[in-house]
């Protein structure tokens, strides 16, 4: 079916961001314009995902070229369910921007750049063209880039070269796996992929092919060893650029393997061999550098290394229970790794530092927002009934019956890891006793009423919809069923952009 509203979102950042680079030294003007952008573009994403769920796969052909000669945009449920997360995220951390961000940042063109990064992000996923979500990736570390060195102070810088030089790495494999696909069949639209890729005579050439987009997406996605530049980077930016990163661009990286790996290239056993040996290496560096990190936001990144590998890992076993498994953990994920590094800014405000060793006393001194903190703290673990505990349990019955008892381990280890170090940081940093001013970093006067709304009201937005997410498993579940069939069987998809003719 073909609607011409799928790039609606797209247009309103677009937009957004074009009136924000009028307003450049109006720091005022573009506070109001990215919450206004951000609750509008919300807007539109949750019609076009009522739209989907309720009438399936749209389409949209760039100037009426059909495809597959022409660029297609395609909505279906796992794209739209991931540009209503982006667009939940991004509203959260524009509101959070506006008084967790300092003037001074605001006026190098944050808000211009942080809508033009949402734009690519939603770009990406709707695209159905292979070269054209390279193109969205590249429009996407490119605002990356600028966001993480806005600033330029020298941690900053050193993490943006990281960060930067393992991207391009990544794209250069990314656009060398296209050259070949190109190459040997002729075409660069997905759906159509999915047919010509059968006709290739030398499946030796197909299986390489499909390791350049391995690696290429490995990188963006953080997984081992190709993860070391984003605890090395993320660290690093602003809080709200952190929780932008932390909750949305590994998942890019998640969403294309699903894409490629369920249209183009089936995995065959080598391949899933691969990627559950990266799953559990992934997960078990992850865990490993997470318990000896001090600081908050390094330990956050890497648990966010950690639980990539628990979603690979579901990729890798490529049933209809794991695949469950993986889309309801990247639900779940994109919530609350967005609202993870929110609550290191928080934190920061309150107390100047982000050192577990000068931390403490929060919770007698701000209990209220220690217990909305304390909620996604355990949907992160996985406590029961939060979004957290489900996923897991679709992925240890799916890895108990294939006897991959390896990658059960993991997932046990990376679990109690999570709930040690989780644990721990909120003794350091909430139960035990408040240090002494004099050794804190930076001396922060009380917060103003207002500013304090601003900052926990975001928090309490995803919190909110952490809980959604756990408490009304039911129906995500059903969500991650659909989405699941229609990446094991993509015939809906195909027919959608080229009709039932093939």
């Amino acid at each position: 079916m073909i609607d011409n509203h799928i790039l609606a979102a797209i247009f309103v950042h677009l937009i957004t961001a074009i009136l924000q680079l009028i307003a450049w030294r109006k720091t005022i003007t573009q506070r109001y314009l990215s919450v206004g952008g951000t609750f509008l573009a919300l807007i539109v994403a949750i019609r076009l995902f009522e739209k989907v769920y309720t009438d399936g796969t749209l389409t949209l052909n760039a100037s009426n070229w059909e495809a597959p000669f022409g660029i297609v945009f395609v909505a279906d449920l796992l794209a739209v369910t991931l540009v209503l997360l982006t667009s939940i995220a991004g509203f959260a951390v524009s509101i959070f921007s506006t008084t967790g961000l300092s003037r001074q940042r605001m006026m190098y063109g944050y808000f211009p750049i942080f809508h033009f990064l949402l734009m690519g992000l939603i770009g990406a996923f709707l695209t159905g063209d292979i070269f054209n979500l390279y193109v969205w990736f590249e429009v996407i570390i490119i605002s990356s880039f600028v966001l993480m060195t806005l600033g330029g102070r020298k941690a900053q810088l050193e993490g943006a070269i990281k960060y930067m030089a393992l991207n391009i790495l990544a794209s250069m494999f990314f656009l060398t796996g296209i050259g070949i696909l190109y190459g040997i069949t002729g075409s660069l639209n997905m759906a159509d992929l999915a047919f010509k890729i059968q006709a290739v005579k030398n499946q030796t050439l197909i299986g390489i092919t499909s390791i350049f987009f391995i690696l290429g997406f490995g990188i963006k996605s953080a997984v081992f060893p190709l993860y070391y530049w984003l605890p090395s980077s993320y660290h690093t930016p602003p809080s709200a650029v952190a929780a932008t990163f932390g909750g949305l661009l590994t998942k890019v990286g998640i969403y294309a393997m699903l894409r490629v790996f369920s249209l183009i290239f089936i995995p065959d056993d080598f391949t899933k061999q691969l990627l559950l040996v990266i799953a559990v290496l992934t997960i078990l560096t992850g865990a490993l550098g997470a318990l000896v990190k001090t600081n908050v936001r390094r330990l956050f990144s890497y648990l966010i290394v950690c639980h990539i590998g628990f979603m690979v890992g579901g990729l890798a076993m490529f049933t209809k229970i794991a695949l469950m498994g993986t889309i309801f953990y990247l639900i779940h994920d994109i919530m609350v790794k967005t609202n993870m590094f929110l609550i290191a800014g928080v934190i920061r405000q309150l107390r100047g530092s982000m050192d577990l060793a000068k931390l403490g006393g929060i919770y007698g001194e701000y209990p209220k927002i220690s217990l909305l903190i304390a909620i996604v703290l355990f949907s992160l673990v996985g406590i029961p009934p939060l979004s957290g505990f489900w996923p897991k349990i679709f992925l240890f019955q799916e890895a108990f019956g294939q006897g991959q008892y390896i990658y059960v381990a993991a997932l046990i280890v990376g679990s109690l890891v999570t709930l040690y170090v989780i644990a721990q940081m909120w003794s350091e940093v909430f139960w035990k006793n408040a240090p002494d001013p004099s050794v804190l970093e930076n001396k922060f006067e009380p917060m103003p009423l207002f500013k304090k709304i601003l900052l926990i009201l975001p928090v309490a937005i995803l919190a909110g919809a952490s809980l959604y997410i756990g408490l009304y498993a039911e129906g995500v579940v059903q969500v991650a069923d659909r989405i699941s069939n229609e990446l094991i069987d993509t015939t809906p998809y195909i027919e959608a952009v080229l009709g039932p003719k093939r």
